[in-house]
């Protein structure tokens, strides 16, 4: 899917794609007013090509209100080539950014690779999926007999797959979830904000100092977010391809922050959380979403 308020630019786009055999072109919009994850859904796109400024609704806004739900890539096209700008692309979720004006062999070259990746993720998740069925024959049963997993049981294999589930933190993070679902958050509430989150679970917790002990939960999960960040960006410095380093560098993090661990460790730093800028309201969020999905992950 193209969207773009300049028609020359989708058509340009198009013309690229049909010329050089890289897909097929569902629909073209000239803007993102109606985009919504059903509509992508309903039209079962892989790759969302999305200009970042338009009237009305912006790319970067659309970006943040499907990213959540959305399972293909983003691409972002913009004019704009400021560095914290483009940070905020990746950190809103998109996966690749093109600048304009449009140049063909970079969008070839992009979406090529989009598409490499989404082959190979796939693959490597089929064969993941029957070794699982392997090896986990008690799983695979109770699956067979409809039972979801709970959100505590698709949290806890989700830091697993961050390298984070046997950190001491982790069982807070689980306690968030829990909390999250009692309150039917996205069905009835909005996310609430993560000073109310601490200061919930610190009362469950029957501290003497509320306050206190929610600072610390707050310091706790930042940590442990901070770890989560640093093995992905190891992931991505051994393998960009790595499912687990697409799945999750960009969706639960900022991926601007990530490539700058990569740079760090590459270089043989020690990465330090006092500078790095850890979202946590996102890897929360992101994660509670995931999990309600229980018969998806």
């Amino acid at each position: 899917m193209i969207v773009d308020d300049d028609k020359a630019v989708c058509t340009m786009l198009q013309d690229i794609i049909e010329d050089y055999e890289l897909g097929e072109v569902v629909v073209a919009l000239d803007n993102a007013v109606s985009l919504d994850n059903k509509f992508l859904r309903l039209k079962k796109i892989d790759i969302l090509i999305i200009d970042m400024l338009m009237p009305v609704r912006d790319g970067m806004q659309t970006v943040k209100d499907i990213k959540g739900d959305f399972k293909g890539k983003i691409i972002m096209l913009s004019q704009v080539e400021n560095k914290e700008m483009v940070g905020k692309a990746y950190a809103a979720g998109v996966d690749y950014y093109i600048t304009k004006p449009i140049n063909r062999n970079e969008v070839v070259g992009v979406i090529r690779a989009v598409s490499e990746h989404t082959c190979l993720k796939n693959f490597v998740d089929n064969i993941r999926m029957g070794l699982h069925t392997v090896y986990n024959p008690e799983e695979v049963k109770r699956n067979s007999e409809n039972r979801p997993f709970s959100i505590v049981e698709n949290g806890r294999f989700i830091l697993k797959n961050m390298g984070i589930d046997s950190e001491a933190n982790s069982q807070e993070i689980l306690l968030m979830l829990q909390q999250l679902e009692q309150d039917k958050i996205g069905e009835i509430e909005e996310f609430p904000s993560l000073k109310s989150i601490f200061s919930r679970l610190a009362l469950e917790k029957k501290g003497k100092d509320v306050q206190k002990d929610s600072k610390a939960i707050e310091q706790r999960l930042r940590r442990t977010i901070f770890q989560a960040m640093v093995n992905i960006a190891s992931i991505g410095i051994v393998d960009l391809t790595n499912p687990k380093f697409d799945d999750y560098a960009s969706r639960y993090f900022d991926l601007a922050e990530v490539y700058a661990l990569m740079r760090s460790l590459k270089q043989g730093e020690k990465p330090q959380i006092t500078q790095t800028h850890i979202n946590s309201k996102k890897f929360l969020r992101t994660l509670y979403i995931e999990c309600s999905k229980r018969d998806e992950i």
